[in-house]
């Protein structure tokens, strides 16, 4: 049983598909998902909670040696942030993790663990670490959806690039490849489409879902009718919250979220457009899609007659005339539903963009970034009808199972045979013929697609039948007689059969041309960007002004515009190329039964994944070979401090000596390179480890031999100061003594001369007297030397750090040059700090005239912690930073107070550095953390901490920033206004600065943004939590669904006259494969 639960398969004592099987079964039993083969970690999906990824857990697997702690996900982040550091025995180099896998058998979830667990080992006291744990869900509920064999399966891939100076992150970038973009207009059978379309039905209010022009999910085609269930929209309810949370923390302006909602709405509305024949060849809208014409018109911004018109014509320009050609039904369809997915494309690939903007390194160009890259793409998948998007998907997966097979066997054996090892090849599959059958050139999958699709007339029957004709004879490609367009290829997981229909459509990814100059021209300013913007080579979007857009038809719609085929092609080769460049770790995820169950365990189902992903032959060369090979140079290089040695030379024989003294065994010597086993690296770095605590301990002691003498030599320096100010003391005194004395026999002599005189005056005649002058009265003597000499040379006092504190002798003040430089860049930063709270803060955390009772203004650390001595503990306040722009919170802990930074995001958003939310403004903040704790130690704020006094109150210097609201007439209600208001503004927000005011009469003008944010400030002094950004063209859109809403009002009322059930309304709508 011991060698059943073994932790490292490769060290198991026999070596087939028996003993690997019954290892991880008894494995998976006790609820041990993770096992290493060597240095590949394999994980089993539970599919249920396992108490494995608690802060604990995480805390244990930092900087962990490999041998002391089970296998887990958390020592592959930290082995690869080591690495990157050049802690594992090897120099700074780039890491990348790969995981693969079938869909669902884990791989986003590993992604997500991986991510936070490199965010923890990095932790900087910075929000940029937060803002990229904020992307998975956000990417997650616009990329994913659910399929038959996933509820939760990635339907497009992403290589995540985090960038790390030193031992902190700088950035990050997300490479997204090959969204499903057909999703949006058609699901099979046990299918949904993105999550982000059920998020917004559940999660918007039903006034803001006027506002979108939003109904419930049964009402539109694009998912196929599906209803939720009260479960269900409580579920979605919290992921679009956790949404819109996650768009905040990255930096997503509240306009900007708007628009997207909008044009996702519009994606919803388009989908219900149907046509029918009208007069002539001219097609018309259905009487039931008149209202979803409008009100997608209005969502995306544009005229409702031109965007019918680019759904039924298409207008071309020949020798100077214009051509107009008139669209069939099912063309007309189809231009709608490339529309709809070509919009939600660029929807999805600006929200990458903006993501990888917003969190960009902000260091210098020069500065060298070292990376970890973590790959999380689309498994391997083989369904009841598996169209383009699979084909593209399975040959992304060729391409990891061959950069794994070419890592792993190919390369490390090619070396064995290069270094004159004696060893046994070892042999694998290889899918290489795999790969050529898809991307030969001219000759391949990929490159006859691409040539079919270059002809306006060709068919995907002509193109499934020149692959017959080209690799029938091909090992891995047979020919499938049906009715329909089919073909299969053997991969290297199993045999996939594809359905040609629709290929040729999806690779050339078109939209009418007309559509495009429509969507630039849009009023929406997003939906203008995503159609001005550009495609890369790789496919990836690049916004630009739409004003700096050449829009020019001929450009777009040429057969110069690279296929989907093609940008998946060069992406995947781009991808590659990253990878061989950084040192690989991988996870191969296991999926335990098709069914999704937990604590279930298909033997069979298991023995396929491990025979298709070569663990067996892995098992065999980690067990066998040598998965680390430097060479000489550079293990001399790296390892010479083993020696402890200067300027050893970097050769062979230094190699053998170093490896004699570190007693290791198991390793080989090459003709140029050393070969060593997987746990060797670990080994040497443990060596290497143990020699630097060691130096630390070295340093330590001379560095405390070296403070003691320079200790020792202030003291005697400060003793002698001393004695040479007791020394002046007494000279000084002895001095003022003397001349006491001598003032003494001044004072003496006076008197006898004084006396002489008056004996000499008596002895005169007697005569009148006369008056002598007043004496003048002595002035008082200086503070100073009334004290005594002594007291102009005190030592000063220390003052206390807090009422909490002991004075310590560090707290004087010496001053100085240097001191008076630092008090004025402190005095600098104020004046800055108090700029920017009185121009971008002032109004926002002003509330009803005056200031909550828990700001204070900018008080010091120090006064904020004496105000807090003698409060309860839970108490609180918030106070500006005196050196930065942002507010700190400060709270009475159990022992201590306690700071919190709260930074001002880009979009203005409020968040608690190390937070995951962030707030509308500070009020919300300080109630939200009423009800939930302040990571880490999740502490409540309880009570307020108010004013030390009434009449001087801590911000006095700020109130002179308090608003006065103006005085405003009052006018009689205009009816007017009040019927334009009720039709035009959106509902809840009369009091927003582009409402119509029943007491002003309506005037049309155009006033610009600028104008009107000047208003909102003077006119209001609280902000408004309704008042937030609306679609542009509101009215259009909420007449619209009034339209909607009464022609479905007429259709319930006849429904007794139809054969469509209420219920299922839309069920026409349906489509179904051919």
């Amino acid at each position: 049983m011991e060698e059943n639960l073994q932790e490292d398969l490769a060290m198991l004592s026999e070596l087939d598909e028996k003993s690997l099987l019954e290892s991880l079964s008894q494995r998976f039993k006790q609820d041990k998902i993770y096992t290493y083969i060597g240095d590949i970690l394999v994980a089993v999906n539970p599919f249920k909670y396992l108490p494995l990824y608690e802060k604990e857990v995480s805390e244990r697997y930092k900087c962990h040696d490999k041998k002391s702690l089970p296998p887990h996900i958390f020592a592959v982040a930290d082995k690869a942030y080591q690495s990157m550091l050049g802690r594992m025995g090897t120099g700074p180099k780039n890491q990348c993790i790969v995981i693969s896998g079938e869909s669902g058998a884990g791989k986003t979830e590993s992604t997500k663990l991986l991510l936070r667990h490199i965010m923890e080992l990095c932790r900087a006291n910075s929000q940029l670490e937060q803002q990229i744990l904020q992307v998975n869900p956000l990417l997650e509920a616009f990329g994913n959806a659910q399929t038959v064999m996933n509820d939760n399966s990635s339907r497009f891939g992403k290589y995540i690039q985090l960038r790390f100076l030193g031992t902190s992150v700088k950035g990050a970038k997300i490479n997204e490849y090959l969204l499903e973009k057909s999703r949006v207009v058609q699901q099979d059978e046990g299918e949904r489409n993105f999550h982000i379309f059920y998020c917004m039905l559940a999660g918007i209010c039903a006034d803001d879902k006027e506002i979108y022009g939003l109904l419930e999910p049964e009402q539109y085609r694009y998912l196929n009718g599906t209803s939720l269930s009260d479960d269900m929209v409580n579920h979605w309810s919290k992921k679009y919250a956790d949404v819109c949370n996650a768009m905040d923390m990255v930096g997503f302006e509240e306009q900007e979220k708007v628009d997207m909602m909008t044009i996702l709405a519009g994606i919803l509305s388009l989908g219900n457009i149907m046509f029918e024949p009208g007069e002539g060849d001219v097609l018309r809208v259905t009487n039931t899609s008149v209202g979803w014409l409008k009100a997608a018109a209005g969502q995306f911004g544009v005229q409702e007659e031109e965007l019918l018109r680019s759904l039924t014509c298409t207008m071309s320009v020949t020798r100077g005339e214009a051509i107009r050609r008139l669209h069939s039904q099912q063309q007309a369809e189809d231009a709608r539903d490339s529309i709809a997915k070509v919009a939600y494309g660029r929807v999805f690939g600006w929200i990458v963009s903006k993501v990888n903007e917003l969190l960009a390194p902000n260091v210098d160009p020069d500065v060298e970034l070292h990376e970890i890259g973590i790959l999380d793409i689309f498994g391997f998948e083989n369904f009841a009808v598996n169209r383009f998007e699979q084909l593209c998907i399975n040959l992304a997966n060729e391409k990891l199972q061959y950069f794994f097979n070419h890592h792993i066997f190919l390369m490390e054996q090619r070396e064995y045979k290069e270094e004159q090892l004696d060893w046994e090849v070892i042999t694998y599959k290889d899918n290489k013929p795999i790969l050529d059958l898809f991307l030969t050139k001219p000759i391949g999958i990929l490159s006859l697609l691409d040539e079919q699709s270059a002809f306006p007339q060709a068919t995907d029957r002509d193109f499934v039948d020149k692959l017959n004709s080209k690799f029938k004879a091909h090992p891995n490609y047979e020919v499938v007689r049906s009715h329909s367009p089919a073909f299969t290829v053997v991969h290297y997981a199993s045999k996939v059969q594809y359905n040609g229909v629709g290929f040729l459509e999806r690779n050339r990814d078109t939209i009418p041309a007309s559509i495009r100059g429509l969507f630039i021209n849009s009023v929406t300013p997003l939906l203008s960007l995503l159609f001005a913007a550009t495609i890369s080579r790789t496919g990836t979007l690049m916004p630009r002004k739409a004003k700096m857009a050449q829009v020019t038809e001929d450009n777009f719609n040429s057969t110069r515009k690279q296929s989907v085929g093609a940008q998946f092609k060069h992406s995947l080769g781009v991808l590659l190329e990253k990878m061989f460049a950084a040192s690989p770790h991988f996870i191969r995820c296991i999926k335990p039964n098709r069914t999704k169950s937990p604590d279930v365990l298909d033997n069979s189902f298991i023995m396929d994944q491990l025979r298709y992903n070569g663990l067996l032959e892995t098992i065999r060369i980690r067990r066998d070979g040598f998965s680390w090979r430097p060479t000489f140079k550079e293990f001399a290089e790296r390892y010479s401090l083993l020696l402890l040695k200067p300027d050893i030379p970097l050769n062979r024989e230094s190699c053998m000596h170093i490896l004699n003294n570190t007693r290791i065994t198991g390793w080989t010597c090459g003709s140029s390179r050393l070969f060593f086993k997987y746990w060797h690296q670990e080994e040497l770095a443990r060596l290497l480890d143990t020699l630097g605590r060691s130096a630390v301990v070295i340093q330590k002691n001379f560095r405390a031999v070296m403070c003691r003498r320079r200790y020792l030599e202030l003291v005697e320096e400060m003793r002698r100061q001393r004695q040479a100010q007791r020394e002046e003391e007494e000279r000084r005194r002895r001095e003022a003594e003397e001349e006491r004395r001598r003032q003494l026999l001044q004072e003496e002599e006076e008197e006898a001369r004084r006396r002489r005189l008056i004996e000499q005056e008596n002895k005169r005649p007697v005569s009148p007297p006369v008056p002598l002058p007043r004496k003048k009265k002595p002035e008082p003597r200086p503070r100073s030397f009334l004290s005594g000499p002594q007291s102009a040379h005190l030592a000063p006092v220390p003052r206390p750090r807090s009422k909490l504190f002991e004075a310590t002798p560090f707290d004087n003040d010496l001053g100085g040059p240097a001191h008076e430089e630092r008090v004025k860049e402190k005095h600098k930063r104020r004046r800055n700090t108090i700029r920017w709270f009185r121009e971008t803060q002032a109004r926002k955390v002003v509330r009803n005239g005056e200031f909550p009772c828990w700001f204070h203004g900018m008080i010091t650390r120090r006064r904020a912690e004496d105000l807090l001595t003698d409060k309860p503990l839970g108490c609180f306040l918030v106070r500006v930073g005196q050196s930065r722009e942002g507010y700190t919170l400060t709270y009475r802990g159990a022992n201590r107070c306690r700071h919190y930074m709260i930074e001002m995001q880009c979009n203005g958003k409020y968040v608690i550095l190390g937070e995951d939310r962030a707030h509308p403004s500070l009020i919300d903040l300080v109630e939200y953390h009423t009800q939930a704790g302040i990571k880490p130690f999740m502490e409540l704020l309880t009570v307020p901490c108010g004013q030390s006094c009434d009449q001087q109150p801590d911000y006095e210097e700020l109130e002179f920033m308090v608003p006065s609201p103006p005085e405003v007439p009052h006018r009689a209600p205009d009816p007017v206004a009040m019927e334009l208001q009720r039709l035009f503004v959106p509902p809840d927000r009369t009091s927003a600065p582009g409402a119509l005011q029943p007491d002003k009469p309506p005037v049309l003008r155009r006033i610009s943004d600028h104008r009107r944010r000047l208003d909102a400030l003077v006119n209001q002094d609280e902000p408004d939590p309704k008042d937030k950004p609306v679609p542009r063209l509101y009215p259009s859109i909420r007449l619209a669904m009034r339209e909607i809403q009464q022609i479905q009002q007429q259709f319930s009322d006849s429904t007794d006259q139809t054969d469509v059930a209420p219920g299922n309304r839309w069920s026409p709508w349906k489509r179904t494969d051919s």
